[in-house]
């Protein structure tokens, strides 16, 4: 029997989506998509999400891995049921910054939902970015959707104060966050009550 009015991951427990801010440039303009996807996740029932932005984890350079844990993004991303990676293509690829901060956990990925949502000055919307990024989450333990946004030509979808100017983009983020949360939900009933092997 499906009855919608209850999550039967968790019994009414609400989902952590937090949404990582993958990039550290200045003038970033893939803060406003950072923050759209928060506020979009934030209309959703039974939701809870918060903006980790890379920019502000005091994390070594001259380190790597576990070694560089920072607890707080390690205890966010542990209590996460599925993430949000909003991540700009810089020449072909996604930031050094953004590997350096994934690759400071590792358990506490394994068997969670990601989407990823590409970002580009130009007109691809960051799909080679993203292209790179998945055998990444498939390394870390992450079940990847198979929907993305793109947001092409970033500097023209968004207005000075950070405000949405194509509301087309709306429909494809709601398209993106359904599956995300099915796969959580999902995801989060097979962590909790199937046991591995």
């Amino acid at each position: 029997m499906n009855d919608d009015s209850k999550d039967y991951a968790g019994e009414g427990r609400k989902l952590f989506i937090p949404v990582i801010l993958g990039t550290v440039r200045k003038g970033r303009m893939s803060e406003h998509v950072a923050r759209l996807m928060q506020r979009e996740l934030e209309k959703q029932p039974n939701i809870e999400t918060e903006l980790l932005d890379i920019a502000k984890m005091p994390l070594p350079v001259d380190d790597a891995g576990q070694a560089i844990k920072e607890a707080q993004f390690s205890g966010n991303i542990n209590r996460a049921d599925a993430l949000v990676i909003v991540s700009p293509e810089y020449n072909h690829g996604y930031s050094g910054l953004l590997k350096h901060v994934l690759d400071s956990c590792l358990r506490e990925y394994i068997h969670k939902a990601v989407g990823i949502v590409g970002v580009s000055a130009g007109p691809w919307g960051g799909t080679r970015g993203i292209q790179d990024l998945l055998p990444v989450m498939r390394e870390l333990g992450l079940v990847t959707i198979f929907w993305d946004v793109n947001f092409a030509n970033v500097g023209k979808i968004f207005d000075q104060d950070g405000n949405l100017r194509d509301e087309a983009y709306l429909p494809r983020i709601d398209q993106f966050l359904k599956e995300l949360i099915w796969m959580a939900k999902t995801l989060r009933h097979g962590r909790e009550h199937v046991a591995l092997g």
